[in-house]
C-alpha cells in the first residue's frame, strides 16, 4: 500500500485542533517537521514543557490523526522543546517577511484590529468606517478591510460603490480604494449591485485570505478589519492567517444584544486575541433642542457585562438619525459633523483604542487573568 506524502500528513494535521484550542496544530507551530520514507513516518513535534500533560495529549491527538491515513503505518512521533530551530509562526502585525519587498504574506502594519459584533443590527460597520476616518484624520496611515463576504458595506459607506480595484506595479497585485486617505478593500468592489454571494465556508475563507495577502496594502500604521455579525468562518480566518493585535466588541444596551457581545468575546479569547474593549453603540439620545439623554434601551447592562468579563468599556456613541444619513450619502460622520456628539464619542473611543494598543503586549496584570488565557484553573 502507498504511504501517504508530507503534504497529505500535513494537510491533515491543518484540520486537527491543538489541545484547549479551536485553531490547529499546524498553524500554532507545533509541527516542526514530517518525514516519509521506506521504515515509516516521523513527525517531530514542538512540546512545551508546562503545563503539565500537554505534551501527551499533543503527542496523542497527533498520533491517532496520522495513523487513521491509509498506509501510515509505523508512525513516530518524536517530541522536541522549543527552544533550538526557529517555530514558524504567524504574520506579526508589523513585522515584514524576508521577501516581503516583493510577495508579501499579509499586510505591514503596526496594529490590526478587529470591530465585531455578537449579532447584527448594533451598527458594528458605522463605528468601524468611523473609527478608521478618525485615525487617518490623526495623521495615521489608515487600511480597512470589509470582511463581511455576504454583506458588505465599505463602498457605499465609503462612497466609492462606483469604484473597482487596479492593479499596482508590483506583480499586477490589486491594489485598494482610496477614500479619506483609507486604503479600503470589499468584496463589494468585486459584485454587481443587487447581486448574492452566495459561497460556503471554505469559499469565504479562501477569498479573505486573498485580500489579506494578495493586495498591495502598503505600509499601514492600522488595519481595521470589520467583521460580518457573529462567531464564524471570516473570524476563524483571520485569526489563523495574521496575528491580530486586538479585537473592539460593539453592542447596544440591550440585554439581548450584550448576550451575543459575551460570546463575541469568548470566541476571540478562544483564539488568543486580546479584546481591547467594548463600544457601546446607541447608548442613548439626545434632543437636539433641550440636550437632554434619554436610554431608549433602558437601563444599559455593559458595565455590568464589561465587569464580570473583565474588558473595559471604551466609549459610549449615542443615536443620531445624521449618522444614518451622512452614510447612506458615502460621508462618515466624523467628516460630515465633526463637531457633533457622535463624532466626539468617536473621538474618545480611538485615545482609548491607541491607549489599549500601546498596552496590548504587556502580560496579564491579574493571575486569574493569566490562568484564563492559558487554560489554567
Amino acid at each position: 500500500m502507498t504511504r501517504p506524502t508530507e503534504s497529505d500528513i500535513r494537510q491533515l494535521l491543518s484540520r486537527v485542533p491543538y489541545p484547549g484550542f479551536s485553531r490547529d496544530v499546524v498553524s500554532l507551530g507545533a509541527v516542526r517537521s514530517i518525514e516519509v520514507s521506506g521504515e515509516g513516518i516521523v513527525v517531530e513535534l514542538v512540546v512545551p514543557e508546562q503545563p503539565a500533560g500537554l505534551a501527551e495529549r499533543l503527542t496523542s491527538v497527533v498520533s491517532e490523526a496520522v495513523t487513521q491515513l491509509p498506509g501510515a503505518d509505523h508512525v513516530t512521533i518524536r517530541r522536541a522543546s522549543p527552544g533550538g530551530r526557529e517555530v514558524r509562526r504567524l504574520p506579526v502585525a508589523g513585522a515584514r517577511q524576508p521577501d516581503a519587498a516583493t510577495t508579501p504574506s499579509g499586510p505591514i502594519a503596526a496594529n490590526i484590529v478587529g470591530v465585531a459584533s455578537g449579532k447584527g443590527g448594533v451598527g458594528k460597520s458605522t463605528v468601524a468606517v468611523n473609527l478608521a476616518v478618525s485615525l487617518a484624520r490623526a495623521g495615521r496611515r489608515v487600511g480597512f478591510l470589509d470582511a463581511d463576504v455576504h454583506g458588505p458595506s465599505a463602498p457605499l459607506m465609503f462612497g466609492v460603490t462606483d469604484q473597482r480595484p487596479g492593479r499596482s506595479g508590483i506583480n499586477g497585485r490589486p491594489s485598494p480604494i482610496e477614500a479619506f486617505g483609507i486604503r479600503i478593500m470589499s468584496m463589494g468592489f468585486f459584485v454587481e449591485k443587487g447581486s448574492a454571494v452566495i459561497w460556503r465556508g471554505p469559499i469565504v475563507g479562501n477569498f479573505i485570505r486573498q485580500l489579506l495577502t494578495d493586495v498591495d496594502w502598503g505600509e499601514l500604521d492600522d488595519l481595521i478589519i470589520d467583521f460580518p455579525p457573529g462567531t464564524g468562518d471570516a473570524q476563524l480566518t483571520i485569526s489563523q492567517t495574521l496575528r491580530m493585535s486586538g479585537s473592539l466588541i460593539v453592542t447596544t444596551p440591550n440585554e439581548l444584544a450584550l448576550i451575543d457581545a459575551v460570546k463575541a468575546i469568548a470566541m476571540f479569547r478562544k483564539v488568543e486575541v486580546p479584546v481591547l474593549g467594548i463600544v457601546e453603540n446607541m447608548s442613548s439620545f439626545v434632543c437636539p433642542h433641550c440636550h437632554e439623554a434619554t436610554e431608549i434601551f433602558g437601563p444599559s447592562g455593559t458595565e455590568r457585562a464589561a465587569a464580570e468579563l473583565g474588558v473595559p468599556v471604551v466609549g459610549r456613541v449615542p443615536i443620531d438619525p445624521e449618522v444614518v444619513a451622512e452614510s447612506d450619502r458615502g460621508t462618515p460622520v466624523v467628516i460630515a459633523r465633526p463637531e457633533s456628539p457622535a463624532a466626539r464619542a468617536y473621538a474618545g473611543i480611538v485615545a482609548s483604542l491607541l491607549q489599549a494598543l500601546a498596552h496590548a503586549g504587556e502580560p496579564p496584570s491579574r493571575l486569574d487573568g493569566f490562568l484564563e488565557r492559558f487554560g489554567g484553573s
